[in-house]
């Protein structure tokens, strides 16, 4: 027999639900995102970004951040001018620019928000 807690039951974080962090359906449960005014797009599905990023900042806004810095890779640039695009079209956006090296250089982008 193991130590305690070493076997998991019904009533543990895999209970009658599923695993901890899957909906009953087994899909991805949601995950609520800290506002701290960095969003790393490393840990998301690339087709996500068009709904999340736009989301991101209404929601960073309505918390009363006004400077935020989106970390979208160096790569090949496409998630950088995907980022790009939907800035240039937000309405809270009122400036964006590469980072400097510190802050993720060209791999990030800083985002000014309207008051």
């Amino acid at each position: 027999m193991g130590s305690p807690g070493s076997q998991h039951d019904s009533t543990g974080p895999d209970g009658p639900g599923g695993p901890e962090g899957v909906d009953p359906a087994g899909e991805p449960a949601p995950v609520a995102l800290p506002l701290d005014g960095l969003l790393d797009l490393h840990a998301f599905d690339p087709r996500e970004v068009g709904a999340l990023v736009p989301a991101w900042i209404d929601e960073s806004h309505a918390a009363g951040l006004r400077h935020l810095r989106i970390v979208h890779g160096k790569g090949t640039g496409a998630l950088r001018r995907t980022v790009e695009a939907l800035l240039a079209r937000h309405p809270r956006v009122t400036a964006f620019a590469p980072a400097d090296e510190a802050a993720g250089g060209w791999g990030a982008t800083l985002v000014t928000l309207r008051d």
